[in-house]
């Protein structure tokens, strides 16, 4: 596997990875400017001319996944016999300068219900730089016909028709935003239990009335959620100030309310 391969295995998977690339080379040097190696958290992929350099590059760029870097770096490396790091010397005699860019996984957003509402939502996210998962128990609200408008934007769209869409739930990456928006009160019951039970998720909303609310807040409390883990979700969704009923105007104020949670966790 090269590591443009590998760049869409980590983006499919919602793993990191850096990407290293020479950018310069001065005299002789194991390889040419150009040359590209993929590091992960655990594997790496390709070469950028081996021995000390690749070894101390590939240091750097888990310590880079390590901290959450978003920005990227360059370095130099003289390989000569005066050089030395922890990885001992290369003698190749040439210098070496080496660009490491960063890339994050997209963010998992999960909108559970394509009705009116989720697919308006669905239309504006798929405009984003998002991994987007399209959750129904109706297979219709899934098809391609019906998404047509939705999967040719920047988003990573996974459309999934599912029975228990709970199980779906309990399957997102650790981290994932979710939006429940089915038609059934009890689906969105299901959906809200399968959340809570997870305890890792980025953030949880559920369209309702606040009526709609107190209701599911006294039972969820009834199957042992703990209150505060019950208060993580937001209901009613979106923006209080941007107020409507129209299809439309909902999904702007969720999405609004999307990227603002975004914002404030730049590493979801």
């Amino acid at each position: 596997m090269d590591w443009l391969e590998a760049l869409q295995l980590l983006r499919s998977s919602s793993r990191p990875g850096v990407l290293a690339t020479v950018t310069a080379v001065r005299g002789h040097a194991p390889r040419e400017a150009g040359a590209k190696m993929l590091v992960g958290a655990d594997s790496a992929w390709d070469s950028i001319g081996g021995g000390n350099l690749e070894a101390t590059v590939m240091d750097r760029a888990r310590a880079m996944l390590d901290a959450g870097s978003t920005l990227p770096e360059s370095l130099t490396f003289p390989l000569n016999e005066h050089a030395v790091t922890r990885h001992g010397k290369q003698c190749c005699g040439g210098v070496v300068d080496v660009l490491l860019e960063p890339f994050l996984p997209r963010p998992t957003v999960a909108v559970f219900g394509v009705g009116h509402v989720g697919h308006e939502l669905a239309r504006i996210l798929s405009r984003l730089p998002l991994r987007l998962q399209l959750v129904d128990s109706r297979a219709d609200q899934v098809s391609p016909a019906e998404l047509s408008d939705v999967t040719g934007g920047s988003a990573d769209v996974h459309p999934v028709h599912s029975p228990v869409p709970d199980s779906v739930l309990g399957g997102l990456p650790a981290g994932s935003h979710v939006l429940i928006l089915t038609h059934d009160h009890a689906e969105d019951f299901l959906l809200c239990d399968a959340a809570l039970r997870r305890g890792d998720l980025g953030s949880v909303g559920l369209i309702g009335s606040s009526a709609k609310w107190s209701r599911f807040r006294v039972r969820l409390l009834a199957e042992g959620h703990a209150a505060a883990d019950v208060d993580r979700i937001s209901c009613p969704i979106g923006l209080p100030e941007i107020t409507g009923k129209a299809p439309a105007v909902i999904a702007v104020s969720v999405a609004a309310r999307l990227l603002q949670l975004l914002a404030s966790n730049p590493e979801d």
